[in-house]
């Protein structure tokens, strides 16, 4: 049987994002167990699409979610990343 997890890694590193914005991508990786270079990958896609936006503050990248950002399914684009991330903090 194929191992398959219902939040996708996007999803879980946005979800490791908003609990702590000062979160490396080595931590990241070590998390959930995949590369740093995937993590650097998935957050760029993540800054592309308005999810998330990175500063860079001395020799660390900081990170904030942008909770207005809207879903990208059609069939709820009424809900937004702040209420999926408050759902699944419950």
């Amino acid at each position: 049987m194929s191992e398959w997890t219902f939040i996708t890694n996007h999803g879980m590193v946005l979800i490791l994002i908003s609990r702590t914005g000062q979160i490396t991508t080595r931590e990241i990786a070590k998390e959930l167990g995949i590369t740093e270079r995937s993590v650097q990958r998935i957050i760029k896609d993540l800054e592309a699409a308005g999810y998330v936006r990175k500063q860079r503050i001395g020799r660390r990248n900081h990170y904030a979610v942008n909770p207005d950002a809207p879903l990208r399914w059609e069939h709820i684009r009424d809900a937004s990343v702040g209420s999926l991330l408050q759902s699944l903090k419950s």
